[in-house]
């Protein structure tokens, strides 16, 4: 991996951009730009990828966009934490449903979604 201070700047800038894309669930933007190349797994400093910053912000939308272009639903965080576990412990129901859709696994990650459902007395949201 390289040196963080060997990257050229601009490209850093243009990461934590479409970082926010997914943050702000601006779903059209973020699509083009992962259609014309940028990698739909693109992951920030803390581990969290375009689908992981959807999900735990609540926008369906995009995390359907993101899926439908090969985002894996079951990346971990640097913290071992799902998107479907992030997407219960926010109380982001549509969410939920849509990566579950997506064939997100509800024992994966550390505390596990289905962990997190049982918290949070949301076992609803999940499959036996």
């Amino acid at each position: 991996m390289s040196d963080p201070e060997d990257l050229d700047p601009q490209l850093v800038e243009l990461a934590h951009q479409v970082l926010d894309l997914a943050r702000t669930g601006d779903t059209e933007s973020l699509a083009e730009l992962v259609d014309r190349s940028v990698p739909a797994d693109l992951t920030g400093p803390d581990g969290n990828t375009l689908l992981m910053l959807a999900a735990y912000n609540g926008h369906a939308a995009t995390v359907q966009a993101l899926i439908d272009r090969g985002a894996d639903v079951d990346r971990l965080n640097d913290r071992g934490q799902s998107p479907l576990a992030g997407a219960i412990f926010k109380g982001e129901d549509a969410v939920v449903a849509v990566l579950l859709a997506g064939g997100a696994d509800p024992d994966h990650g550390s505390p596990s979604a289905r962990d997190t459902a049982a918290m949070f007395e949301r076992n609803d949201l999940l499959p036996r």
